[in-house]
């Protein structure tokens, strides 16, 4: 999600897109990423570009991107929104037993920023690790201390740990944000389970 644009998956109804507008300020756009409904895990992004994994498929993004790089990537490692984390202030971090060095410096040119392998929480796939915006990042709770200091120096934002979810460590799987708000999917509730349903389903470590 950009701080314009957000890509939600083809058929979702009409009031979600209308919730992610007003909410989030964006433009929605729908669409289908190697013919699943599963686009997050697919595509990741900051201001200056977007990569999106390709897997035989014909692949179409809307043309109105506002003059972003894109990066159609076909590798190994296909799941380009759970294997890449990325802002504009710091970098990105990549999976770290996962691209090719011609990868690496592809994903380097679309998001222009320098990009590391690494982990997060001894987690490989970062992207499902963690959730960033322009705002703060927020981690699994199997990153210690020394680790979220490292982060928040690396990509310039406030880290703090936390889950989503009924406790789900994979945030970034969980969670979308950009820097006007957070969507969280709140699962099979019941009212009487949930008083407050307007509450996020965030728990955010002190």
């Amino acid at each position: 999600m950009w701080e314009d644009i957000a890509f939600l998956p083809l058929g979702v109804e009409q009031e979600t897109v209308r919730e992610f507008e007003e909410s989030m300020g964006v433009r929605v756009e729908r669409v289908l990423i190697n013919q699943s409904y599963l686009i997050g895990s697919l595509m990741v992004m900051n201001s200056n570009g977007i990569i999106v994994a390709r897997n035989g498929t014909d692949e179409r993004l809307p043309e109105d991107l506002n003059g972003r790089n894109v990066l159609f990537l076909k590798d190994k490692i296909n799941a380009v929104g759970n294997d890449i984390i990325a802002n504009d202030r710091g970098g990105a971090i990549i999976h770290r037993g996962g691209f090719s060095a011609s990868s690496k410096k592809k994903i380097e040119d679309t998001l222009g920023v320098e990009v590391i392998k690494g982990t997060i929480g001894k987690i490989k796939t970062v992207g499902s690790a963690a959730v960033i915006s322009k705002r703060g990042m927020l981690v699994t709770p199997e990153a210690d201390e020394d680790e979220m200091k490292f982060l928040s120096e690396f990509f310039g934002v406030p880290v703090k740990s936390g889950t989503a979810n009924f406790g789900n460590i994979y945030v970034g799987s969980s969670v979308l944000a950009n820097s006007r708000a957070v969507f969280v999917g709140e699962g099979d509730h019941t009212d009487r389970d949930r008083k407050d349903r307007r509450r996020p389903l965030v728990t955010v470590a002190p």
